[in-house]
């Protein structure tokens, strides 16, 4: 068995970390310009737009995943270090399925367009201006908690790296095997 993940798996991991950021970014730059303003409006868009294809791209992500094996950690890690990271994998993988679907009910139940580049999905429930507003604190309060996350989830890595010493960052860096 190959020390490396597969050249997808690793590929689909930079580029979903990469479309992170950006969708981070998107909201937090908003903040620059005044509401209303083209600009403001504009990384609105591109924030639903890039989370969204976050979304589509964890289900790929996902069934890749339990398609293909991972590649074993080396030294193995303690039977609660490995549950640990188990149970962190599973809140990252609902933070980029559940906050792109939470936006996408939010549009909708502002009666508002979804935009996806070039197309308008269709939305996902009727029209509740005061649902909208509920699952909108619960998005923006769990998109808090996702800077966390991925925070403590690339500490982990480097803890690994320098630490502990293991492979595995090592498994999930570009380049050859």
């Amino acid at each position: 068995m190959s020390e490396k993940y597969h050249p997808v798996s690793i590929s689909l991991h930079w580029l979903m970390l990469l479309l992170i950021v950006a969708v981070y970014a998107c909201i937090e730059l908003r903040e620059l310009y005044p509401k209303g303003s083209d600009p403001r409006e504009a990384l609105k868009q591109w924030h639903f737009m890039l989370g969204l294809l976050v979304g589509i791209l964890v289900v790929l992500r996902l069934y890749w995943r339990l398609t293909i094996r991972s590649p074993a950690i080396q030294p193995p890690p303690s039977a609660v270090q490995s549950k640990v990271a188990g149970l962190m994998h599973v809140l990252l993988y609902l933070l980029m399925l559940g906050l792109p679907l939470a936006g996408w009910l939010i549009l909708s139940a502002a009666g508002k367009p979804v935009p996806f580049f070039s197309f308008s999905l269709p939305p996902l429930i009727s029209e509740n201006r005061e649902l909208a507003g509920m699952i909108k604190e619960w998005h923006e309060s769990i998109g808090k908690a996702g800077y966390g996350l991925i925070g403590l989830h690339a500490l982990s890595a480097l803890w690994h790296h320098y630490v502990k010493r293991d492979n595995t960052l090592k498994r999930m860096l570009p380049g050859k095997p």
